[in-house]
């Protein structure tokens, strides 16, 4: 059964956003009451934050989807609905989210380091709050907006000081579990690690971790054996270890070609080169392993590497391996740039932003793109007229209707707000902005010449009524 899991594709979707009330106050003796109608309340946000007691994404491998809860719509009596919860999602530290394109999004490194995956919609408007001078009981409310709904990758990269690489069964596992308290799993067949694990390391006042990462074998940086999966984890290490077997079993092993081959997989995987190395002779408690560790020492000293001979069964030499590790462990803290606090930077719209933009695509559709009147579409209930005729006022004071005369809209042209995928496409008529006069009962637009059916019904049924009162008033019984 899988216990280890360091990558997952996760859906997330954010609550959506109340709808506002649409309400009219009416009381005994208060025949001008006024609207009521309340705000939506906002959906509540998905956000991942860094929990130091996680420490693997199985929840997520086996769970997915996730979903934020939404907002309640408003009431009338001036009562806003309630916001939806926040999810909130904990992660391993050193998790790296990505978007489907590979790019990264956060790096979530140190406790409580959080990042909102989903953001919640917002709650529409009540008619109480949409009460102007000119429209003093309005006869609709603004919609919810629908809460992000995405996809991310999440890697975890572990947040190790010292990473011990090398060979399939060539000690690693016995090397950290002496180490430190931690207890992998040890046997004498390949592959043995199946997962990194991790140590904590005391070495007079340093105290540093230590990750043993599975066996690397020839093309593992494309993929081979397990060492593409987990390779990730050596990047954040501040030192590299190379573990190397003095008693390999294999004839057409020895310590410098398995130390040549690893290297060769850490230059192909890349953003190694300026680690630290040092290199450990394992095993030298068989003779024979004692016997070749004093013949390649030379050669390992001649290039360049600090070589250390140590057996993890007998635990020799491991006292001076651990106050090595933990000299370059503090040179690299020291080196390492102090942490400055967040700057707060402010980044003014430019004068002739108009917030929106209108381009002309080849099929002769006038395309509007721009956060606001995206939103205003979103949120207009396009079964009431007078929701619509408000949105068409929204637009005609952002200056829409002034970029698509110059940009060669005519009347009946087609404009599509939005992107394509859920974009509002109609049939333009330049209007003026809207009177008084031009409201007409709550709910209806005067300047929508395509009345909808319910609206059109509500006209008969009063034509109708006038109709009939007329000739009531014209009948006279003595003719």
């Amino acid at each position: 059964m899988t216990t280890f899991v360091d990558r997952v594709e996760l859906h997330v979707a954010a609550g959506n956003g109340g709808h506002g009330c649409a309400s009219v106050h009416r009381e005994k003796f208060k025949p001008l009451g006024g609207p009521d109608g309340g705000n939506g309340g906002r959906g509540g946000d998905v956000i991942l934050v860094v929990d130091q007691s996680v420490t693997t994404l199985l929840d997520y491998h086996h769970s997915p989807h996730r979903k934020a809860t939404n907002g309640q719509p408003g009431e009338g009596g001036n009562r806003s609905g309630k916001d939806g919860r926040d999810l909130i999602l904990p992660v391993p530290d050193g998790t790296v989210v990505l978007d489907k394109h590979g790019n990264v999004l956060a790096d979530l490194v140190g406790h409580g380091t959080s990042f909102v995956a989903g953001q919640g919609g917002r709650g529409g408007l009540g008619n109480a709050a949409l009460a102007s001078a000119r429209r003093k009981a309005p006869g609709f409310a603004l919609l919810g907006e629908p809460g992000e709904a995405r996809d991310v990758v999440m890697e975890l990269k572990t947040v190790a000081d010292v990473a011990l690489v090398g060979y399939p069964s060539a000690g690693k596992s016995s090397l950290i579990s002496v180490l430190s308290a931690a207890k992998p799993k040890i046997a004498d067949y390949p592959f043995t690690t199946l997962v990194p694990n991790l140590g904590v390391v005391t070495a007079g006042s340093t105290v540093y971790t230590i990750a043993d990462v599975p066996g690397l074998i020839p093309g593992a940086s494309q993929g081979k054996g397990l060492g593409l999966e987990f390779l990730r984890h050596v990047e954040r290490c501040s030192v590299l270890v190379h573990v190397l077997d003095t008693a390999t079993l294999e004839s057409d092993r020895d310590p410098l070609s398995d130390l040549d081959v690893i290297e060769e997989e850490l230059k192909q995987y890349g953003g190694l080169d300026e680690r630290p190395r040092i290199v450990v002779l394992n095993k030298i408690d068989i003779p024979d392993g004692q016997d070749l560790a004093e013949m390649v020492r030379g050669e390992l000293e001649s290039r360049g590497y600090r070589v250390f001979e140590v057996s993890a069964v007998a635990r020799t030499g491991l006292k001076e391996l651990s106050f090595a590790l933990a000299g370059i462990v503090a040179e690299a803290r020291a080196a390492k740039p102090k942490e400055e606090a967040t700057r707060i930077v402010i980044r003014p719209k430019a004068v002739d932003d108009a917030g929106f933009t209108v381009t002309r695509e080849e099929d002769g559709i006038y395309r509007v793109r721009g956060e606001k009147p995206e939103r205003w579409v979103r949120q207009t209930d396009f079964n009431n007229d007078e929701a619509v005729g408000y949105l068409a006022d929204r637009l005609s004071r952002l200056g829409v209707e002034e970029q698509l005369v110059k940009a060669g809209a005519r009347a009946g042209d087609g404009v599509a707000i939005g992107p394509e995928e859920n974009a509002v496409v109609f049939d333009w008529e330049p209007t003026v902005m809207a009177g008084a006069e031009m409201l007409g009962r709550r709910g209806e637009d005067h300047r929508l010449e395509a009345p909808r059916p319910a609206a059109q019904r509500r006209r008969d049924r009063d034509a109708e009524r006038d109709d009939a009162e007329r000739a009531y008033d014209d009948f006279d019984p003595f003719q």
